[in-house]
Formats: structure tokens, sequence, C-alpha cells
């Protein structure tokens, strides 16, 4: 019978080619309305028109489909008619919503900060609860010289100005320079501090704070230096709404890890896949599920939704209430669920999706997939237009909408070419066997169905904000699906039973615990293959348009002739694939040489890729930025399609160019990590170098001793100029002045890296290569004054100069003209902070080009 019924859906589906435009406007009309005010908001982010030319068209279009819809005589065309009037109106109101969503109040904060920091003194209402900036995984956090720093979002009211206390609004992000743990949501508090901008990325790849938070309407930052500049201002209490949240989400999370086992890697899972919030799962884990295409498991969303209204569906039956009484039982379930948990796009969507569902049997009503989607797409981006911009709303909804439209073709396809074969074939006529193999078949060809479909959808949108492609997902899907399930069953049934049968809920705490536990084991698992991921690198719209293109066309366009559609979409997907093949191609193998610079503050990380395949990384570490290595070196790594770096170089053992190296190893592949006889026999005061020697034993490195030259390639040399065996030896010598330096040479190019070298190692340098020269020079010391030897500098006749320091440094080296500009008028000068990452790139002819990333 399901061969029979496939057979006949089939037939119905090619029958209803023709009319594929008419059960469009018929069954799902809202796709219109979704379409539409997807395309304003498109437009106006673009275009900027003002309002008026919005608002006239949109008045006459809505008048002219209340008309239509009104006389209703125009039969199939009038429906075509005011699906399109719909559109185009809705058109208009997503570009007017978009416009007043982002219209500052006369009197918004940030009228009052402009390009410059200024001190003030400011009074608002928190908005969240204060988070603590521990950095957990940040393995050097124990050497940063600061505590962590807490942050939250503060509704401001007031600020004093020279006139008193003048009326302000506005949302803004408040950064505390240590721990605060006696605020909360509601208070009001009075706050002295700095008010500044947000600055953009400078590093590609880099996550843009600026325009994340600019999507929300935030556009100030608030830096408080510690909890004595708060002052807590009596106030009424929090709202009841917001006393609510709080408590229901304390009772929440108490009824989940209250009684649990001690197991931080599992505690942080639970809470991703039960509560939502993800912050307690641990590097390692989150980047297992990452790596395996299988993160979307870990963030909350219809599947974690419509368990939990399954098992109260399922409890409201046996306690014998009839479908309309469930419904209504499970809507309110959701509401309150949405209460606890934290309001992503994914959840809120799940929330609507399923709230249609129990509206229709209320209502006794079928309802359409495509269309409860379109409505929960309208109602998201009605109340916040910016988020079609982010990538987490285009996921939730692309896997959704892959699922919906592909699940049915791809189960059709795999009966048709696997499973019933194998039921003819492979198992016997009769039996209990066949009947548990056909179903478990049944079972894994409906999983796999339904995870390819997802990944089809969000494939694209995956590699265009994250840069690689996990064309194994939907595997690795089936095979971590049966532990989620059990893990959300049972997890929900834990926090239910808490309140009811104690014990039992401690037992199945103890279950639970024990299956997260596996299900991490699993997916590290496969992430330690190394085969569920390809990093590609950035790339352009063009290969994003394509993909989804042909997505469609091979799923949804029917032609007379089957062999010509057959070549068309053999062609489209050889396109594809050899675009981005040609793409890969080009970023791992060079004819030139390539030295990025990135801006990591006070410190130092230069990535030399050379040319061939080989990259080298001179050093990664930060002094007062936290966490370089995950945050702005891997990320750059990504963003540029490498997953192996061949050698890390280490300078010296100062934390602020080693500090973010622990975190590089374990984003990938490292072959070998160098570093000079100084490195192991200098004393170790600070006991950074034994530290990172541990955490690269963690992993099963060690660090090398450097000895001569290194050759990784044949075209070009990378020579060790100081410290020599001689110069190494010297127990007189500073740290800085023990510290690499380094040569680079291809094409007749050279480019020198000095490192932290001070005035005795420049000067012993001129001394012992009288004819040194450069033509690309990184400053000794981040170009400090005090430490350079004027007139070596001018020696290497350099013709690009760059500075790897932060903004302080910048501006003192402007305030007193810092002598690092070579000959006169010869010399480009870039500094990290104003230029950001800088990139230099050496052809084979030797021809030289420099670009940065800001300005």
């Amino acid at each position: 019978m399901d061969e029979i019924r496939r057979k006949l859906e089939l037939i119905d589906r090619q029958l209803a080619r023709r009319n594929f435009h008419e059960r469009i406007i018929s069954t799902c009309p809202l796709v219109f309305v979704a379409v539409g005010l997807i395309a304003g908001i498109l437009i106006q982010s673009h275009l900027d028109l003002p309002v008026l030319l919005w608002s006239v068209p949109m008045a006459l279009l809505a008048m002219a489909t209340v008309v239509f819809f009104c006389i209703q005589r125009f039969g199939s065309a009038g429906r075509y008619v005011m699906a399109y009037l719909a559109l185009v109106c809705f058109a208009c109101l997503g570009a007017i919503r978009l416009t007043h969503y982002g219209q500052p109040e006369p009197n918004d904060i940030r009228k009052l900060v402009g390009g410059e920091r200024r001190l003030a003194t400011i009074r608002g209402s928190i908005v969240t609860e204060p988070y603590i900036s521990r950095y957990p995984d940040w393995k050097f956090a124990r050497f940063t010289p600061t505590d962590p720093t807490s942050s939250f979002y503060l509704s401001v009211t007031a600020i004093e100005m020279t006139r008193g206390w003048e009326k302000v609004a506005g949302t803004v992000r408040v950064q505390v320079g240590e721990p605060v743990l006696d605020l909360k949501i509601g208070d009001a508090i009075q706050a002295y501090c700095w008010l500044d901008r947000f600055g953009p990325a400078t590093n590609p790849g880099q996550f843009d704070t600026a325009g994340y938070l600019a999507r929300r309407n935030v556009f100030v930052a608030v830096s408080i230096q510690s909890r004595a500049g708060i002052r807590l201002l009596a106030s009424p209490s929090a709202g009841a709404l917001t006393r609510l949240r709080a408590r229901m989400r304390q009772v929440a999370a108490n009824a989940l890890l209250g009684d649990m086992p001690q197991d931080k890697a599992g505690r942080g899972l639970l809470q991703a896949l039960l509560l939502g919030y993800r912050r307690e799962i641990d590097s390692d884990t989150y980047r297992a599920f990452r790596r395996t295409g299988l993160l979307h498991l870990i963030s909350l969303s219809g599947m974690h939704l419509g368990i939990l209204v399954g098992i109260i569906w399922m409890a409201s039956k046996t306690a014998g209430f009839l479908k309309p009484a469930r419904a209504a039982i499970c809507a309110i379930a959701i509401g309150i669920f949405l209460l606890i948990v934290p309001p992503r796009a994914p959840t809120v969507r799940a929330a609507i999706i399923c709230w249609v569902f129990c509206a229709s049997i209320l209502l006794r009503r079928h309802s359409s997939p495509i269309n409860t989607l379109s409505l929960a797409a309208v109602f998201l981006l009605l109340i916040r237009p910016t988020q079609l911009f982010e990538a987490g709303w285009q996921l939730s909804f692309a896997s959704v909408l892959g699922i919906v439209l592909l699940t049915q073709r791809i189960e059709a396809l795999m009966h048709e070419h696997v499973v019933d074969r194998f039921r003819s074939e492979r198992t016997p006529k009769t039996g209990a066997f066949r009947r548990v193999a056909v179903k478990f078949c049944l079972l894994v060809t409906r999983l796999l169905a339904v995870g390819l479909a997802a990944w089809l959808g969000s494939a694209g949108i995956l590699l265009y904000h994250f840069c690689t492609i996990t064309p194994l997902a939907s595997i690795w899907t089936v095979l971590a699906f049966p532990l989620v399930s059990a893990i959300l069953v049972l997890g929900f049934l834990k926090m239910i039973l808490f309140f009811l049968l104690p014990t039992l809920s401690a037992v199945l705490g103890a279950v639970v615990i024990l299956l997260s536990g596996v299900l991490i084991r699993v997916v590290r698992l496969i992430a330690h293959l190394d085969i569920s991921q390809i990093l590609v690198g950035q790339v352009t719209l063009v290969p994003i348009i394509l993909y989804y293109a042909t997505v469609a066309f091979v799923g949804f366009v029917y032609l007379r002739r089957p062999l010509l559609k057959r070549a068309i979409s053999i062609a489209m997907v050889l396109t594809l694939s050899i675009y981005l093949g040609a793409v890969k191609w080009q970023r791992t193998y060079r004819d030139d040489l390539v030295l990025t610079c990135l801006d990591v503050g006070h410190g130092q990380a230069i990535l030399v890729r050379l040319p061939g395949k080989a990259n080298v990384l001179f050093d990664a570490g930060s002094l007062h930025r936290r966490d370089v290595g995950a945050r702005l070196v891997v990320p750059y790594l990504e963003h540029a399609g490498m997953e192996k770096i061949d050698a890390i170089i280490i300078s010296h053992n100062d934390v602020d160019h080693i500090n973010g190296i622990p975190e590089v190893v374990e984003h990938g592949k490292v072959g070998h990590i160098y570093a000079n006889d100084a490195f192991f026999d200098r004393t170790d005061v600070w006991g950074t170098a034994q530290f990172l020697r541990e955490c690269l034993a963690e992993r099963g490195l060690e660090i090398e001793r450097l000895r001569g030259d290194l050759d990784l390639t044949g075209s070009a040399k990378i020579r060790m100029l100081w410290p020599d065996e001689q110069a190494g030896g010297d127990e007189a010598l500073s740290d800085n002045d023990r510290s690499l330096v380094s040569l680079i040479e291809f094409a007749g190019t050279k480019i020198l890296l000095c490192s932290d070298i001070e005035q005795f190692a420049q000067r012993e340098l001129l001394r012992r290569y009288p004819g040194l020269r450069a033509d690309v020079v990184v400053v000794p010391h981040h170009g400090s004054a005090r430490t350079l030897v004027p007139e070596f500098l001018e020696a290497l006749n350099a013709s690009v100069l760059i500075c790897s320091c932060d903004r302080s440094q910048y501006e003192r080296a402007s305030d007193t003209s810092i002598p690092v500009t070579g000959p006169p008028g010869r010399a480009k000068l870039f500094h990290t902070p104003k230029h950001g990452t800088v990139t230099v790139r050496v052809s084979k002819d030797g021809t030289l080009r420099t670009d940065v990333f800001a300005e």
C-alpha cells in the first residue's frame, strides 16, 4: 500500500504542475505577504528612500486590494491581482517598518556621542541580567592583568548636562571592569562612565560587534571602570512580567540541574538542549558540533519544541482530554516555555508554528506548513526587520523551508532507488524479521530525507556566513538523533516530574547526564575523523545564488524532455563545483607570497602564506585583548579558507606574543611549533613558556628548537638573523633583546620581522649585517619610540613599515613624531589600530602591493 500511495502522490504532483501558481495563491497566500515584506526590507536597506515614496503607493495599493477582495468578480484573475497587490503593498510596509525601526528618537543618546569618547553621568534601568565574561575556555586567562568584566544592557533615561539632568532615550551596552554580583534586571542605576561608539571590525572574518548591535538599535558603548562607579537608585520593583520570567527561569534551571550529578560538559549541553542557554558549553564540545554540522541540534528550535508539545499532548490524551482541550493545554504550555527560554528567532518561529497547529485544531481547519512558516516570518520581521540580515534567522527559516519542500521528494527518490530494492531482494518475504527490517529501513530513510532536506536548505547560508560545507551532516544527524531525542524526552519529563515525583526525577537526571556524555563523546569522535567539514573560505553571493537556483531547478522545474532537464542540472552542478573548487585551489596553492599582519592591539599575529601551499604563523597574542586566538586569528584563518598551518614560529615568551597560540592549535592542523634557544634557556620568570608547553602537550605537540634557517618551500627562504649562538648565550640581554628576528626572501624582495628587539639588538644587527636591507619591515617593539634606534630603520631603507600596536600607542606615536617613516617621501607607514589588518603581496616577479582592511 505504501508503494501504491507514493505512486498516486507522484501522479497528483505531475498533474498539478500546470496549476502550481494557482495552488500557491489558494493554499498559502501568505507567501506573497512574506515575500513582499522581505523584498521591501532588502530594497530599503540598499536604497534608503524617503518614507513618503513608500507611504503613498502603500495607501493606494491597500485600497485597491480591499476593493478587489470585496467585489470578487474576476475569478482566478482577481485572485492573481489581489495576491500581487498584497505583495507590493507589504513591500512598501517592509520598507516603512525598516525606516521607522532605525529612526532615533529626538532625544536619543546616540546623538550625544560622536566620534570622540566623552565622560558622562547617566541614569537608566538594567534590561538584561549582568553577564560576567570569565573566558573559561581561554587557556591564558590566568595571566591576564585585569579582572573578568561584566556586561549588561541599560535603557537610559537621563544624562547629566551643564544645565542639569536631561531626559534621553535609547539602549546602551555597559561594560564594567570587574565582576558585579549585586545587580539584576529592573535595577535603576546611576553610572559615572565613558560614552563611545562601537568600532567596526578591523580584521577579515572578525565578528562585527558594531553591525550586530546596530541591528538591535544599540549604538553607544558605556565603559565603567569598577563597581564603585555605579550607584543603585531607589526604584520601583521590576514589572510583573520581568519578575515572572526571572522566577520561571530559576525554577526551570533548578528542576533540570538541581539534583543532577556534577558534569560540567554534560550540564552545559543539557542547558543548551532543553533551556536554550549555550554559554556553558565548553569550547571543545561546541567546536565538535560545529565541525560535524550538528550545531542545529543544540539550537533550541522546532524539533525541541515539537518533542515538548508531543509529551504534553500524550499526557493530556492519557488524562482523557479531547483534542480541543489538548490543543489549548499545548498552546498554554508553549507560552510558558517561551517565558523560560531566550526569545531567539528559531524558538519564536517554532512557537508560532505550534500555535497555528493548535488553533487549526480548535477551529477545525487544516493548516498549510508553508502558510504557517510565512506567518512566522511576517510576525518576526514586523517586530524587528533587521533580523532578515542575521545568520540565525536565515538558517532557521531556510532549513525548515527545505524540510517542508524537499523531504517528500528526497524520500521518494530514496524509496525508488534504495528502499524498494532492499525490501524485494535483501529481506525474507514473510516473518517478523522482515517487518522489523522494513520499519527500521523506513525510519532511517525518513531521518535521512529530513536531514538532507534541512542541509540542502541551509548549506548556502552556512557557506556564506561560516565559510564551510558540511556534506555529511545529514548522515551524522541520523546517528545523533536517537540520543538527542532520548535526552529531550527524558529531560523534559525530569523537569515536569521534579515537582511531582522528586525521586524519579533524580533517577531520570542520572540517565540524562549519562546520555549527554555519550552524545558528546560520539560527536567528538565524528569530529576527530576530520571528514565532516570542507573549509572553503569567504565567498561572494554569486555561488550562493547559483546554488539555490540549482536546488530550485532540480527540485521544482519540470520539463517535457527529462534528458534536457538532466543535462541542465548536471551543467549547473558542475559549474558550482568548478567554481568552489577553483576558489579552494587558489587559496591553497599560490604563486606569490602574502604577509598578513592582523590587528590584535598591543601584540603580534603575522601570517605568511608562502609560494606553494605552506603557511607560517609568527606569534599569536595580545596584551589587552582577550582570547585573540579564538576571536581574531581563527576567524581569519576560516575566512581565508586555511585548514592547516605548517609552522608556528614563536619569537619569545611574552604573553602578548603567545597567549593565543593554544586556541589556534585547537582550531585545526598545525605541523610544527618552533622557538629559539632563548625560549628554552632563559629563566621563565612568569611561567608563560612552561604553561604554553603544557597546553600544547595536551594536543600532542611540542615546541621544537629552531636551529638555522627554515626551508618550507624552494622559492622562498626564512632566515633567522637574531639571536645567533653567540648572542643567545649572553645572560645580560633582556627578554626583548633575545626575541627572534626573521628575514623572509622571495623574488628579490626582503621582509624583516623584528619582534620586540630593543636598541642593543638593533645596533648589533646593523653591526653584524652592514649591508642589511629590507623592503618590508615590521617595526621593532610595536613601534615604541623609547626602544627604537632612528638609524636602524633608515639603514634598512624599507618601502613599507608596519606597526602592530594598540590605539594608545598609535596616538602617542602621532604626538611624539616617532621616526619610523624611513627615507622621506618613500616609505609607507601602517598602524594596525588605524588601518586594521595590513596585507603585503609579493608577486613572483617581485612586484610589491599593500592592502588594508580599514581606514
